[in-house]
């Protein structure tokens, strides 16, 4: 199975036998552009080209192989538009793009009431349809979608215009309850339906490949999946209690619920029947390890990681990295960021330490949330490119007072898709019950855990508009 994962800020592609062991890997970078404040973009060709790039690279390195199919994976609820020709017209806005939170406040509670009933999400500029409302405005599109779609119509020889589910249900468009276009919530949003794709199941299967360099015609694209979904499948996620967490450029934390709830729920994946889970999504996460990793003068987030282990805590400083607002659970996009708490004795290292913390305190911030909905949880499962700190990690664990099982696998998004697409094959698969993963026990006594997390509330409520 070639899985195709395709991210904020790189493409992999990674060829994954049916007993899930990774064959070979390859992987291209994404650029990322923030022409005004609020604003990231990337080029729709530049993404594509990526794929084409990361899958040259994995096929170079890699034996003779017969590829049965293709898994795909991508960035959520960033959108693109293109023509009947199949050439993207203007640029893909980014799921961290904000441009359209004016906007967004200017809409009636009754449609806010309606996204949280039929999409289980609520409005913000982060999801799909206030950035659809303005690319439609702005530019001459015959079709748009989310990336998911985008990839799809190129690795099809501009065919097919499909989608999952899960992607989907990101677009606060998609009637997650009835599985279709929610006609209430397009005239909502004034985009027209015939300019979206067709929502197909996870593993509905999406076309074949067609003039895709590298690779031979007719290879079915099997299973597709948001990037975040596919973490929680790879991690084996599937029963309630049972809590991920992707630490990315954002940050997303998700559980499985038994049934659809009509505050901060999404759909994960649709085959037989669709799974829904419960999600925080946070703004700046990898983002904000970047930001102070370049604040520092450093010259990488582990220079960073490195020399905020050089103190025992962050000494009183607090970092919240709000620099595009607050997600969940607060969901204040006019908070500010800041950094409070320093005295004549902070160092650059308790300015790195409370980088590190701020990432684990908003995980914490999404646990606590999902902890007070009912949903006991019993440990974090963590994937994604910062659980290789071990700080981080022993951080995570000692703030939530859980343990924290890392994955050992860089790939975990682009191996859950490639799973789902064994298994629709009819292979049959656990693959995270027999991946190795590194244990972090919580080593913080409880008051001193107390103390750090007020001092982050605190400092939370200090930055958010009144």
């Amino acid at each position: 199975m070639l899985a195709i994962d395709q991210g904020t800020t790189n493409t992999k592609a990674v060829l994954v036998a049916a007993d899930g062991a990774v064959l070979a890997t390859g992987s291209a970078p994404v650029a990322l552009s923030t022409p005004q404040p609020g604003w990231a973009e990337q080029d729709a060709d530049d993404i594509w080209q990526s794929v084409l790039h990361a899958i040259s690279r994995c096929l170079a390195t890699a034996a003779p192989v017969d590829i049965v199919g293709i898994a795909l994976s991508t960035q959520r609820e960033s959108v693109v538009g293109w023509n009947e020709l199949g050439k993207a017209v203007g640029p893909v806005i980014g799921w961290q793009d904000v441009r359209t939170s004016a906007w967004c406040s200017t809409l009636p509670p009754s449609v806010d009431t309606l996204v949280r009933e039929r999409t289980g999400l609520r409005v913000d500029a982060m999801f799909s349809a206030p950035k659809l409302h303005w690319l439609l405005e702005h530019a001459q599109a015959d079709h748009v979608g989310t990336v998911d779609s985008w990839l799809i119509h190129r690795l099809t020889g501009c065919r097919e215009h499909l989608t999952d589910a899960g992607n989907a249900s990101r677009t606060l468009l998609y009637d997650v309850l009835d599985l279709d276009w929610s006609t209430s919530l397009l005239e909502a949003f004034d985009v027209p339906r015939s300019v979206l794709p067709e929502v197909r199941a996870s593993n509905g299967g999406f076309g074949t490949t067609s003039g895709v360099p590298g690779l031979r015609d007719g290879i079915p694209i099997v299973a597709v999946l948001a990037d975040s979904h596919a973490a929680m499948y790879g991690q084996g996620c599937t029963q309630a209690g049972m809590i991920k967490a992707t630490y990315g450029t954002g940050s997303s934390v998700m559980t499985p619920v038994d049934s659809f709830v009509a505050d901060g729920c999404t759909l994960a994946w649709l085959t037989d029947k669709p799974l829904y889970a419960l999600e925080g999504n946070i703004v700046s996460s990898g983002a904000a390890l970047a930001w102070t990793t370049e604040l520092l003068g450093l010259p990488d987030v582990g220079a960073l990681v490195e020399l905020a282990a050089t103190v025992p805590d962050a000494g009183g400083v607090v970092l919240v990295p709000a620099f595009a607002g607050l997600g969940a659970p607060h969901w204040d996009r006019n908070a500010r960021a800041a950094l409070t708490g320093m005295s004549s004795a902070t160092t650059r290292a308790h300015v790195a330490r409370a980088c590190v913390d701020a990432v684990a305190h908003q995980i914490c911030d999404i646990t606590d949330t999902i902890a007070s909905s009912g949903t006991t949880p019993r440990r974090l499962r963590a994937d994604g490119g910062a659980t290789v700190s071990d700080l981080l990690m022993q951080t995570q664990a000692d703030l939530l007072g859980h343990p924290v099982e890392a994955a050992d696998v860089a790939e975990i998004s682009a191996l859950g898709t490639a799973e789902l697409a064994w298994t629709t094959l009819g292979e049959t698969t656990a693959w995270a019950t027999t991946r190795t993963t590194r244990l972090y026990e919580p080593t913080l006594a409880p008051e001193p855990r107390a103390t750090r997390r007020t001092h982050w509330a605190e400092a939370v409520a200090a930055v958010r508009t009144p």
